[in-house]
């Protein structure tokens, strides 16, 4: 059945070639854009928070893949509280399927996948200029790195969609966390403030998506309260990150009792 919906959504997508290539590039030329406020950055000041050009291009490019898969995966629990307010929600809790798999699988958006390719591009060649010392422990770490981060994307989606079980309007307050998390996960948290730091790393682990394993990668200081070990806790963050959020969501499930419509 799970095959079935995400193959239709596809297709749906797919058929008609010249909007689909149009909703890549728009997306593409997105990514590229937001990049483009690092690169006046560094193109003023050479070093920013203790990283050059090719250096911050890495921690961006290891976020923007991160981010551009996740939105892809899970970006539709962005549209929970249109779910409830419509009363659409209680149409999925009666058929028998996951509700969580309904919502993932409603609304696959294969143009993310611009913004992911974008990153990777940017990934990689950052990389490449950088001069990595590739032994088998860097080339571990650069592959298991994006896929820590799209599980800490997917599970801060899932938390700001669990949010609107207990608060109809908490739109804005779970994008603060989502994409709040993204824009600091893009930059070296090096520029941040100490309190900054604490609190996307600690309680909403941004950080550990993007920056800290680029750091381990590119030979760059780390700063207080941030160490090189902990550029590989991004997958067993992620996933304790989503046995806790599941636990919420199940209790958001559990106490719903439908819109009144």
């Amino acid at each position: 059945m799970v095959r079935t919906m995400i193959g239709a959504r596809i297709r749906a997508q797919t058929g008609y070639r010249s909007s689909f290539a149009a909703d890549l590039a728009s997306q593409l030329f997105l990514a590229a854009t937001e990049f483009v406020e690092i690169y006046v950055l560094l193109h003023n000041a050479p070093v920013f928070g203790g990283m050059n050009l090719a250096q911050a291009t890495v921690v961006y490019g290891l976020a923007c893949v991160a981010f551009g898969i996740a939105d892809m995966l899970f970006g539709q629990l962005d549209n929970m509280h249109t779910f409830i307010r419509e009363g659409r929600l209680e149409t999925l809790l009666v058929r028998p399927t996951s509700l969580l798999l309904q919502l993932v699988t409603a609304d696959v958006q294969l143009r993310r996948l611009g913004r992911a390719g974008f990153g990777l591009a940017a990934y990689l060649i950052a990389l490449a200029v950088c001069g990595v010392e590739w032994t088998p422990v860097a080339v571990v770490l650069a592959v298991l790195a994006p896929l820590g981060g799209v599980l800490i994307f997917g599970a801060l989606f899932l938390a700001s969609g669990s949010l609107h079980f207990w608060v109809l309007d908490g739109q804005q307050a779970g994008n603060a966390f989502v994409y709040g998390g993204r824009y600091v996960s893009s930059v070296p948290a090096s520029a941040l403030m100490t309190p900054l730091r604490v609190f996307f790393t600690f309680v909403v682990p941004a950080t550990l998506v993007a920056y800290v394993p680029a750091a381990v990668l590119v030979g760059a200081p780390l700063p207080a309260f941030l160490w090189p070990e902990m550029a590989w806790l991004g997958i067993p963050v992620g996933v304790l990150l989503w046995a806790v959020v599941l636990l919420i969501w199940r209790a958001g499930v559990r106490r719903y009792s439908g819109a009144g419509g």
